[in-house]
Protein backbone atom coordinates (compact mmCIF):
# COMPACT_ATOMS: atom_id res chain seq x y z
CA UNK A 1 0.00 0.00 0.00
CA UNK A 2 2.74 2.59 0.71
CA UNK A 3 4.46 1.93 -2.99
CA UNK A 4 1.13 2.28 -4.50
CA UNK A 5 0.89 5.85 -2.37
CA UNK A 6 4.09 6.67 -3.17
CA UNK A 7 3.79 5.64 -6.96
CA UNK A 8 0.97 7.95 -6.86
CA UNK A 9 2.57 11.29 -4.83
CA UNK A 10 5.15 10.88 -7.73
CA UNK A 11 2.88 11.07 -10.81
CA UNK A 12 1.10 14.19 -9.18
CA UNK A 13 4.61 16.24 -8.95
CA UNK A 14 4.99 17.47 -12.86
CA UNK A 15 1.15 18.72 -11.97
CA UNK A 16 2.11 20.28 -8.27
CA UNK A 17 4.80 22.11 -10.70
CA UNK A 18 2.40 23.24 -12.96
CA UNK A 19 0.27 25.42 -10.11
CA UNK A 20 3.26 27.88 -9.67
CA UNK A 21 3.60 28.22 -13.82
CA UNK A 22 1.80 31.08 -13.97
CA UNK A 23 0.35 34.21 -11.55
CA UNK A 24 0.08 33.42 -8.48
CA UNK A 25 -2.11 35.62 -6.01
CA UNK A 26 -1.65 35.94 -2.11
CA UNK A 27 -2.01 38.26 1.12
CA UNK A 28 -5.54 39.15 -0.48
CA UNK A 29 -7.50 40.81 1.87
CA UNK A 30 -10.16 43.94 1.23
CA UNK A 31 -12.09 46.51 3.54
CA UNK A 32 -14.47 48.89 3.50
CA UNK A 33 -13.62 52.56 3.28
CA UNK A 34 -17.51 53.45 3.75
CA UNK A 35 -20.78 52.03 2.75
CA UNK A 36 -20.36 52.44 -0.92
CA UNK A 37 -16.69 52.16 -1.52
CA UNK A 38 -13.64 49.97 -0.42
CA UNK A 39 -10.53 48.58 -1.57
CA UNK A 40 -8.80 44.74 -1.99
CA UNK A 41 -4.94 44.42 -1.65
CA UNK A 42 -2.61 41.40 -2.76
CA UNK A 43 0.70 40.15 -3.78
CA UNK A 44 0.71 39.53 -7.47
CA UNK A 45 3.72 37.22 -8.19
CA UNK A 46 4.57 36.62 -11.68
CA UNK A 47 6.08 33.09 -12.17
CA UNK A 48 6.33 32.98 -16.10
CA UNK A 49 9.36 34.28 -18.08
CA UNK A 50 7.59 37.35 -19.60
CA UNK A 51 5.85 40.67 -18.17
CA UNK A 52 2.65 40.38 -17.25
CA UNK A 53 -0.30 43.09 -17.12
CA UNK A 54 -3.22 42.86 -14.49
CA UNK A 55 -4.98 45.42 -17.26
CA UNK A 56 -8.41 44.93 -15.63
CA UNK A 57 -10.34 43.25 -12.70
CA UNK A 58 -13.96 42.39 -12.42
CA UNK A 59 -16.27 41.47 -9.20
CA UNK A 60 -20.40 41.22 -8.91
CA UNK A 61 -19.30 43.56 -4.98
CA UNK A 62 -19.81 46.68 -7.29
CA UNK A 63 -20.63 48.49 -10.04
CA UNK A 64 -17.73 49.38 -10.82
CA UNK A 65 -13.56 47.47 -10.15
CA UNK A 66 -10.34 50.31 -11.11
CA UNK A 67 -7.08 49.59 -10.96
CA UNK A 68 -5.82 52.42 -8.66
CA UNK A 69 -2.79 54.26 -7.32
CA UNK A 70 -2.23 56.99 -4.96
CA UNK A 71 0.33 59.57 -5.39
CA UNK A 72 1.35 62.57 -3.20
CA UNK A 73 0.43 65.62 -4.94
CA UNK A 74 1.45 69.27 -3.50
CA UNK A 75 1.64 67.54 -0.28
CA UNK A 76 -1.86 66.20 -0.64
CA UNK A 77 -2.45 62.23 -1.59
CA UNK A 78 -4.48 62.27 -4.93
CA UNK A 79 -5.83 58.45 -5.70
CA UNK A 80 -6.89 58.03 -10.05
CA UNK A 81 -7.14 54.99 -12.15
CA UNK A 82 -4.28 53.66 -13.74
CA UNK A 83 -5.66 53.36 -17.53
CA UNK A 84 -2.73 50.94 -19.06
CA UNK A 85 -2.56 48.64 -15.80
CA UNK A 86 -0.16 47.12 -13.30
CA UNK A 87 2.83 45.31 -14.88
CA UNK A 88 4.29 42.56 -12.99
CA UNK A 89 7.77 41.65 -14.22
CA UNK A 90 8.75 38.32 -15.27
CA UNK A 91 9.39 35.91 -12.78
CA UNK A 92 8.80 39.22 -10.46
CA UNK A 93 6.30 40.37 -8.12
CA UNK A 94 4.03 43.61 -7.69
CA UNK A 95 2.26 44.39 -4.28
CA UNK A 96 -0.92 46.13 -3.84
CA UNK A 97 -1.25 48.39 -1.28
CA UNK A 98 -3.13 50.76 0.58
CA UNK A 99 -1.48 53.58 -0.05
CA UNK A 100 0.07 52.69 -3.53
CA UNK A 101 -1.61 51.04 -6.32
CA UNK A 102 -4.70 48.61 -5.70
CA UNK A 103 -8.23 47.33 -6.79
CA UNK A 104 -10.89 50.20 -6.05
CA UNK A 105 -14.52 48.80 -5.82
CA UNK A 106 -17.01 51.85 -6.37
CA UNK A 107 -20.57 51.01 -5.75
CA UNK A 108 -20.93 48.47 -3.51
CA UNK A 109 -23.93 46.41 -3.79
CA UNK A 110 -23.71 45.97 -0.02
CA UNK A 111 -21.05 47.41 2.48
CA UNK A 112 -17.94 45.29 3.14
CA UNK A 113 -18.25 43.11 6.47
CA UNK A 114 -15.78 41.01 8.32
CA UNK A 115 -15.53 37.58 7.17
CA UNK A 116 -17.67 38.29 4.14
CA UNK A 117 -15.48 36.67 0.91
CA UNK A 118 -15.09 38.50 -2.21
CA UNK A 119 -15.07 36.94 -5.74
CA UNK A 120 -12.86 38.82 -8.15
CA UNK A 121 -11.40 37.87 -11.67
CA UNK A 122 -8.35 39.32 -12.41
CA UNK A 123 -7.44 39.86 -16.06
CA UNK A 124 -3.43 39.44 -17.32
CA UNK A 125 -4.37 39.82 -21.06
CA UNK A 126 -2.56 37.19 -23.11
CA UNK A 127 -1.27 35.57 -19.41
CA UNK A 128 -4.61 34.68 -18.56
CA UNK A 129 -7.10 35.42 -15.85
CA UNK A 130 -7.23 34.40 -12.05
CA UNK A 131 -10.57 33.60 -10.06
CA UNK A 132 -9.59 34.90 -6.69
CA UNK A 133 -11.51 34.71 -3.01
CA UNK A 134 -10.70 37.54 -1.10
CA UNK A 135 -11.53 38.07 2.61
CA UNK A 136 -12.97 41.30 4.05
CA UNK A 137 -10.83 42.11 6.88
CA UNK A 138 -11.64 45.63 8.20
CA UNK A 139 -8.98 45.23 11.12
CA UNK A 140 -6.22 44.97 9.48
CA UNK A 141 -4.20 47.82 9.65
CA UNK A 142 -1.77 49.38 7.71
CA UNK A 143 2.09 50.09 7.50
CA UNK A 144 1.95 53.38 8.61
CA UNK A 145 -0.77 56.17 8.98
CA UNK A 146 -0.51 57.23 5.20
CA UNK A 147 -1.83 53.55 4.03
CA UNK A 148 -4.83 54.42 6.53
CA UNK A 149 -7.99 53.41 4.66
CA UNK A 150 -9.45 57.14 5.32
CA UNK A 151 -7.39 57.71 2.65
CA UNK A 152 -9.28 56.31 0.08
CA UNK A 153 -12.76 57.93 1.08
CA UNK A 154 -11.09 60.98 -0.36
CA UNK A 155 -12.48 61.58 -3.95
CA UNK A 156 -14.70 58.54 -3.73
CA UNK A 157 -17.53 59.92 -1.18
CA UNK A 158 -19.95 60.15 -4.72
CA UNK A 159 -19.08 56.90 -6.04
Amino acid sequence: MKTLIFAASAAMLPYAALAHDGMAVTDAYARGANPKSGAAFMLLENHRKVDCTLSGVASDAAERVELHSNSEVDGVMKMAPIPDGITIPAEGEELLTRGGNHVMMMGLKAPLEDGQVIKMTLDFGECGTEEVEIPVDNQRSGDSAADDMDDHQHGHENH
